[in-house]
């Protein structure tokens, strides 16, 4: 049956009917999970009954259905964009570069990935809110805010068209441009052609951007490819980008690590992997079909040898020989398989162990199970061959270090089988030294031994959300996906106020969206349940951490950022977006590995993957001998090729090119678009609730004690003044980051001290200590104190406000880390302002010529001068002059810190 709306949608009707009624009628066991919420529940499971429908078709088939057109909403527009050939040529000189010459063995040469279909161009798609499009033209600017994304699917389906409803909500919520490739997909175009496309995605970003305005973001194999990326741009030392954002990445191709081997059951992902319908494109020939049409063996596979007389078992046992895609054999006793099978890689008798658990050139992985010997002649993943599944840009967790990157995010799923992975990768980035490759590794790659202590940590935010699912914003209608946006609008917010130095403001639309005013009638038990589990903390699934008790929640999904310990943010957040600290590492299963274990395969996934894999065998058997045959046919007639130094994987186009294959054509897809509609929902009635809420004034309700507290129209409160609404929030970088020498034990009177040596021994034009970068006073003898000390009196810079939100001062256009009370815009000015725009006329110091040394503002001395009480003395602005009159007093908001 053909994969098209009408069929997709009777295979997924019952689930979303069984899915509704068991929802309501078994809600105890859902009451402390993200599945408590009905949409949550309904859209995990419309998920996963699809990927089990589209395993049953082809991967053209699933393919062609998730690569459609899809209509995008009025409120948003988008521009395709053709990659120049430059771009293309300059991605592949910075790719063979850094896969060196034997790597560019190991993936078959360095011209068939540079192929494509006839007439074919690398295309992207720029997306961005119609609003900030019209506003940015209106002032004749260009947007220092640009997302380079890269869309998930596992290497092989999925589209810029069916993420667009994600991708226009990471545009609305950061006020950015999103810039989204239609990259190369597996099969037919495996490592490293998406890479290759990616790489001359962001070189022409460069064209027309500064690398300080660009933030990289991917989801899945989209995350994985970023890591690919980000290395290779440090390494080729191109300029990287101000910050990357990975969610739920995929960077282990060899599943090695224990979450891998749990049941998923609040996943989404096949436990056993992928598998689809036999094509041309899937599975490609495996080494014995090979050796066979080399020896130009064709009829001893296709049969045709069998004697007439042979016996029906005969038959079967030969029909299943040329379509199964493993062998099953005795192990050897003398191998000791029951001694050695769980010796670490490269540890003492590993050797000896029975198999080729280390995917590598020239042989076939093979690993005992139950004293049996299991040989894999299938490809198992389709981005790349068995051999290349644990090459470092294939599976980055195997990257000699992952230091000297820009600052990450990286968003888990807690109840996602690839949750262990991911954060290994965030504790590899952040600390390298303490978790390098193996030692086999770095013997095979000798090249990678000179990078293992070369860069410095790598800032990571890490943030490992409870019992989520993979790639949990692909449900963005819910409410844990929408304190992941909120998230990640941040940390965007953040890294390009750093590389910028200014403050970047970002949407706060909590209190007209639509999600956060629902009902919480879908799930009447959810703040009742959250309570127990704060006195309780109760275990995560699948060995994952459990959370800490409720007393040391430390703040909500999208608050700022506090800062870095050990050049980490470790956060657990639950599915109301409160924050937790994460476990300890020595309580994370993932932490526990030894890194002989890392990219070697393991029992349990091949376990898994051998059971799906003789079903899709068996079933689907006549299907993959009428491939095979094909194959053969179109091999007799043969291939263009492209030299001798270039041979292609098995499952690559290139290696079979005819004469013509044209690009096919996109249709369009009412599936796809009402999947969209659906996603996009929330962010259309968001809009029309700002645009209403836009026309009506905000009133701010004044206490007793002075303070201001926003309320919504039409509520009533005593005491309101009228104002503006606004609903933005200004995100600015307030040295989260300590230096590189800083430690977590480190005093702050250390610190200050540390700031005061500087000041004295670097040159006037280096002192940059704070933001905005004051001068200091002159550095003279007359300005110490008795301690050698230089006290830090600074002097006034042309302070502004911000013309957005008139809250924020700037001085020299730098924002200060704190903000007003109330907008000014009305006012003008008040004490706060002329406090900041003051001059100190001259410096407090100690009066040498007179002999007075170390004389205090409040000295007997001072007073007489006159110095502590020249009220008439000190002018706005700089200079002496007559005092101004102050206004009243304004009450400040200022930044939080993480003091602990």
């Amino acid at each position: 049956m053909v994969l098209n709306t009408f069929t997709v949608g009777a295979a997924v009707t019952p689930t979303v009917l069984k899915t509704y009624t068991s929802h309501y009628l078994y809600r105890k066991p859902r009451a402390q999970k993200p599945t408590a919420h009905i949409s949550y529940d309904e859209g995990l499971n419309l998920i996963r009954q699809f990927l089990n429908y589209a395993s049953h078709h082809s991967v053209e088939e699933i393919q062609g259905f998730t690569a459609q057109w899809v209509p995008s909403p009025r409120w948003v527009k988008t521009e395709d964009v053709e990659i120049a050939e430059t771009e293309l040529s300059r991605a592949a000189d910075a790719l063979n570069a850094q896969l060196g010459h034997k790597g560019i063995d190991r993936v078959g040469g360095k011209l068939w990935w540079q192929w494509r279909r006839d007439k074919s161009k690398l295309r992207a798609e720029w997306i961005e809110m119609r609003s900030d499009y019209h506003k940015r033209k209106k002032k004749n600017e260009e947007s220092k805010r640009v997302m380079l994304y890269v869309h998930g699917g596992a290497y092989f389906f999925g589209s810029v068209d069916e993420h667009r409803y994600q991708l226009q909500r990471h545009a609305r919520k950061l006020k950015a441009r999103v810039f989204a490739p239609r990259y190369r997909l597996a099969p037919q175009f495996p490592f490293p052609c998406g890479l290759h496309d990616c790489l001359a995605a962001y070189l022409y970003l460069l064209t027309v951007q500064d690398p300080t305005t660009i933030i990289l973001a991917g989801d899945s194999a989209g995350g994985g490819m970023v890591v690919s990326m980000l290395v290779t741009l440090r390494d080729q030392g191109i300029p990287l980008p101000a910050g990357a954002i990975l969610i739920s990445p995929w960077v282990d191709l060899t599943h090695s690590f224990p979450s891998v081997a749990g049941k998923g059951e609040f996943d989404y992902i096949p436990s056993h992997g992928f598998m689809q319908r036999p094509s041309m494109a899937w599975p490609p020939p495996n080494a014995d079909d090979m050796q066979e049409i080399a020896k130009g063996a064709v009829d001893k596979l296709v049969q045709a040898d069998m004697p007439r007389k042979s016996t029906h078992q005969e038959r079967v046992d030969a029909s299943e020989a040329a379509t199964r895609g493993f062998s099953v054999k005795d192990a050897s006793d003398s191998m000791n398989p029951r001694e050695n099978k769980n010796n670490p890689a490269g540890s003492p008798g590993a050797r000896e162990r029975p198999g080729d658990t280390i995917p590598g050139p020239g042989h076939n992985l093979s690993i005992v199970i139950d004293d049996k010997l299991i040989e894999i002649k299938d490809q198992i993943q389709m981005y790349t061959t068995n051999q290349l599944i644990s090459h470092p840009l294939v599976s980055p967790i195997m990257q000699a270090s992952l230091g000297g990157l820009p600052p990450l995010m990286i968003l888990t799923g807690g109840g996602e089988v690839l949750r262990d992975e991911q954060i290994y990768l965030a504790h590899k980035a952040a600390n390298p030294s303490k978790y390098p490759p193996s030692e086999a590794f770095l013997d095979a790659n000798l090249e990678a031994r000179e990078v293992v202590d070369k860069y410095k940590p790598t800032e990571v935010q890490l943030q490992v959300w409870e019992d989520l699912c993979h790639v949990a914003p692909t449900l963005s209608f819910t409410r844990p996906a929408k304190f992941m946006f909120r998230s990640i609008a941040q940390f965007g917010a953040w890294v390009l106020a750093r590389a910028q130095h200014t403050e970047i403001d970002i949407l706060d639309d909590d209190d007209v969206s639509v999600i956060s005013s629902e009902s919480e009638s879908e799930s009447s038990l959810a703040e009742s349940d959250l309570e127990k589990q704060d006195k309780t903390a109760n275990a995560s699934t699948d060995g994952a951490p459990g959370r800490i008790k409720a007393a040391e929640k430390v703040g909500k999904a999208g608050d700022p950022l506090p800062h870095f310990k050990n050049h980490m943010i470790r956060q657990k957040v639950d599915r109301h977006g409160n924050i937790y600290r994460l476990a300890p590492a020595a309580d994370l299963p993932a932490l526990q590995m030894s890194v002989n274990e890392i990219g070697v395969i393991k029992p349990g996934p091949v376990r898994k993957w051998m059971t799906a894999k003789k079903e899709w065998d068996t079933k689907y058997k006549n299907q993959k001998r009428r491939v095979q045959k094909q194959r053969i046919k179109e091999i007799a007639k043969g291939y263009r090729t492209f030299g001798d130094d270039d041979v292609p994987p098995p499952s690559a186009l290139a290696g079979r090119r005819g004469m013509h294959m044209p690009e096919e054509k996109k249709t369009r897809s009412l599936g796809l678009s009402l999947w969209s509609l659906w996603g996009s929902s929330h962010d259309e009635k968001t809009i029309e609730r700002e645009e209403k809420a836009d026309r009506e004034p905000e009133q701010t309700a004044v206490t007793a004690d002075g303070s201001a507290t926003p309320k919504s129209p039409g509520s009533q409160r005593p005491g309101p003044v009228s104002r503006s609404r606004s609903r933005h929030r200004a995100v600015t970088y307030q040295d989260q980051i300590a230096p590189d020498d800083v430690g977590e034990n480190i005093t702050m009177g250390e610190i200050l001290h540390r700031h005061q040596q500087e000041y004295k021994t670097a040159p006037l034009a280096d002192h940059n200590l704070l933001s905005p970068s004051f001068v200091p006073l002159p550095h003279s003898p007359a300005t110490e104190n008795s301690n050698g000390d230089i006290p830090l009196i600074l002097a006034g810079t042309n302070v502004t406000l911000d013309s957005a939100t008139g809250t924020r001062p700037k001085a020299d256009g730098v924002a200060f880390p704190f903000k007003l009370g109330h907008s000014l815009q009305e006012h003008g000015r008040n004490a706060s302002m002329v406090t900041l725009k003051s001059d100190i006329a001259a410096p407090i110091t100690p009066n040498i010529e007179a002999g007075e040394e170390n004389r205090g503002l409040g000295s007997k001395a001072n007073k007489e001068e006159g110095v502590a009480n020249r009220n008439n003395e000190i002018a706005v602005g700089g200079g002496l002059g007559e005092r101004p009159e102050r206004p009243g007093i304004e009450r400040f908001e200022t930044a939080q810190e993480d003091v602990n």
